[in-house]
């Protein structure tokens, strides 16, 4: 038996809040939304895709955002996407601890920690 991949990542968020969830992670992002489904629906959230990353996030009722545990992604373009995650007025924070790659730290409008990365 061999593990093949991560299929996704679930991140918590407060329910009723999908539509900012959209803004952040379809619109600042820019990932794909994906349908979540039929049987799952209900219980609210929204699904992400882009490449190989899949992100779920699902409806926590007590919700304490990730301020720690977090997604690392990585892409092609770390600074338009630094550009676009401050001009939507979510800091990028810079950390240079991590030897060869370049990366920031930002949180969702839930206050979850995302990492965004790119290998020098």
């Amino acid at each position: 038996m061999a593990y093949l991949a991560l299929d996704h990542v679930q991140i918590a968020m407060p329910p009723g809040r999908e539509e900012e969830a959209r803004g952040f992670y379809r619109g600042v992002l820019g990932l794909d939304e994906v349908p979540k489904p039929a049987p799952m629906r209900a219980s609210g959230g929204a699904w992400f895709r882009s490449g190989g990353v899949e992100l779920h996030l699902g409806v926590e009722r007590d919700f304490a955002p990730a301020r720690k545990a977090h997604p690392a992604l990585r892409v092609d373009d770390l600074d338009e996407l630094a550009a676009r995650c401050e001009a939507a007025g979510f800091a990028a924070q810079w950390d240079d601890r991590y030897p060869g790659v370049r990366h920031f730290y930002v949180h969702d409008p839930f206050g979850n920690r995302i990492e965004i990365l790119q290998p020098d």
